[in-house]
């Protein structure tokens, strides 16, 4: 697909997403919170919904848990604009509370579509809700956190969600050991294509 059809493609599905209203939280929203990063991403981070900051500006991860991924970037060497980075909601839930299902299944098209789109060669779910939705309902994210799972077309690990992190600062240094492997999956993934081609 074409540099200019992808960003088409982006524009229009960003708009239908603007539109939404398939669940409760369209009308509750400041913004919708669609992602943000390179649009040709090797490396997907997905997230469970907005908080407060994020429904503000309109932009994911922007607030507290945002900076500390932030800091985790940095530490490996990952650059946050060539990485995307979306949540399976698109809306804030009230009072940041865990997404419902029935939210999930309302909105997981978008994130859907937004994969297909971009083609990442690694998704990493940030936290244990987006685990158990995009890797296995049953996931736990205590004991197989930066172990990986291949999905299709995807190499798929699943680490602390930021916010976590914050709440339990013991946390954090498996946080950097699962950021360390992601950036050696990727430099491993991406070598193997300069190769073939």
């Amino acid at each position: 697909m074409e540099n200019n059809e992808i960003e088409a493609r982006f524009f229009a599905l960003e708009a239908k997403c603007a539109s939404c209203h398939r669940c409760p939280l369209g009308d509750t929203r400041t913004n919708i919170v669609f992602g943000t990063g390179s649009r040709h991403a090797d490396l997907m981070f997905v997230g469970e919904a907005p908080g407060e900051q994020e429904d503000l500006s309109g932009t994911p991860f922007v607030g507290r848990a945002g900076q500390l991924l932030d800091r985790y970037l940095y530490a490996v060497d990952i650059k946050r604009e060539d990485v995307y980075i979306a949540n399976i909601l698109k809306c804030r839930p009230p009072k940041n509370r865990d997404p419902l299902p029935a939210e999930e299944d309302a909105c997981i098209d978008y994130l859907r579509d937004q994969v297909r789109l971009i083609r990442p060669k690694i998704i990493v779910c940030l936290g244990r809700i987006a685990a158990m939705r995009l890797i296995r309902p049953d996931y736990k994210i205590s004991q197989e956190h930066g172990k990986w799972v291949e999905k299709g077309d995807f190499s798929m690990t699943a680490v602390f969600h930021p916010a976590a992190l914050l709440r339990d600062p013991r946390r954090r240094e498996d946080m950097l050991a699962d950021m360390k492997s992601i950036k050696a999956r990727l430099d491993e993934l991406c070598a193997k294509e300069s190769k073939v081609k």
